[in-house]
């Protein structure tokens, strides 16, 4: 288990909670932000992907920003934030409807085409993965772009998928 990972890990047991499938970390991750539990978090995550030359880092508004513009900086590239709403200033975009588990929602996420363009070579950011809905939302996005998703970071993987670099999986929560 990495550094950032046992840090992490500490983290939840000192300051969160997990009840099943729900991961309480609102003092830390996202509500109130630890700035340096995210650099070390980023730093994990931009290590795995430093030789993928990706170009863009791609999340949803809004808990997936602060990790994302993290990993962005260390990598040295621009991030996008899909938004939830459509503002009047955003011209021709790409979206795609995606299903929040958390908060029992369903919405749609928005990409500006000024800013995603075809061939760009993405990395997905988001804080947790657990249906699935924002990963498949973004992939639609992707695709309309014609861009390439080179992977998917996640700090907790709460799923089964194993194509997806992750901090902490919900079986090292419940074992660990």
């Amino acid at each position: 288990m990495s550094y950032a990972a046992q840090t992490l890990l500490e983290r939840i047991r000192r300051e969160g909670r997990v009840d099943g499938e729900i991961i309480k970390v609102d003092r830390f991750l996202n509500h109130q932000v630890d700035p340096q539990l995210i650099d070390l978090l980023a730093t994990d995550i931009a290590t795995r992907f430093a030789d993928q030359q990706i170009e863009k880092i791609l999340t949803a508004e809004t808990s997936g920003i602060m990790l994302a513009q993290a990993v962005a900086g260390m990598l040295g590239v621009s991030f996008i934030y899909a938004k939830k709403k459509c503002p009047l200033t955003m011209g021709e975009y790409f979206s795609a409807a995606s299903y929040s588990f958390t908060k029992q929602e369903s919405t749609t996420l928005y990409v500006s085409k000024e800013v995603l363009g075809k061939g760009e070579r993405v990395l997905f950011i988001d804080d947790f993965f657990a249906q699935g809905s924002t990963l498949q939302a973004i992939e639609e996005i992707v695709v309309q772009a014609q861009a390439k998703l080179i992977g998917s970071a996640l700090i907790i993987n709460k799923s089964k998928r194993q194509d997806i670099e992750s901090i902490l999986t919900l079986e090292d929560l419940q074992t660990g």
